[in-house]
């Protein structure tokens, strides 16, 4: 892939994409994960990438035309985890340059409220265009717990299968705790290694059925 555009350094804290409207707009992770998961997408599990090995669970049916899952590797902790892979897919065409863009837009207006110095953010496209990658570092503090860098990859995808539309973001996302300079520095070492992985890393089938869509939480 090459790089397309290479924006001013910036945060976002978010684990997945806000764009489009607010059917595309995202929820943080569930802080823990149910005792049984419905596999929204029907995809073979587990989810492989960069040699090893993502089990689901957690998932949601966010509206008619948007499931999304999230995985973790078999020994990590949900509700604090060190890795995990987050699939949505829409049953619908969504622009991919725009979904991109306020993306972007969204990340950068946090930036400027945060002040995070140690953040970046990148957007890639591949050669042929059919394909786009945002991927970005963040550093938090929680009010309890341990402060933590993460380092985030969204690959967008479109799909035109006999005239039927639809689109897919594929979501990586790594943290280590600690101090956050140190936290931040390991991570960015480890940006084109983990960049290389997602765009090599074959995106799953999808099958899509959707299920009835989760009650918003009050």
């Amino acid at each position: 892939m090459k790089n397309k555009i290479l924006l001013s350094a910036f945060c976002l804290f978010a684990l997945i994409s806000s764009f489009h409207s607010q059917e595309t707009k995202t929820e943080e992770i569930s802080v823990s994960a149910p005792a049984e998961v419905v596999d929204r997408l029907n995809i073979p599990g587990p989810v492989n990438f960069n040699d090893n090995e993502y089990f689901l669970v957690w998932s949601k049916q966010n509206s008619v035309t948007w499931a999304q899952q999230q995985y973790i590797m078999k020994d990590d902790d949900f509700s604090n985890y060190k890795e995990l892979i987050n699939i949505s897919y829409f049953d619908k065409e969504i622009d991919m340059e725009t979904a991109v863009q306020q993306k972007a837009d969204y990340a950068e207006k946090l930036k400027e409220k945060a002040q995070d110095k140690y953040s970046f953010v990148g957007v890639t496209e591949s050669p042929d265009g059919k394909e786009m990658i945002v991927d970005y570092l963040i550093t938090v503090t929680p009010k309890e717990g341990e402060s933590f860098a993460e380092y985030n990859i969204d690959r967008f995808k479109s799909f035109d299968l006999n005239g039927k539309k639809s689109f897919l973001i594929f979501s990586y996302s790594k943290r280590i705790a600690g101090d956050l300079k140190y936290a931040a520095k390991a991570l960015s070492k480890e940006r084109n290694r983990l960049m290389e992985a997602t765009i090599k890393t074959a995106i799953p089938p999808v099958t899509y059925k959707p299920t009835e869509v989760d009650k918003k939480k009050k």
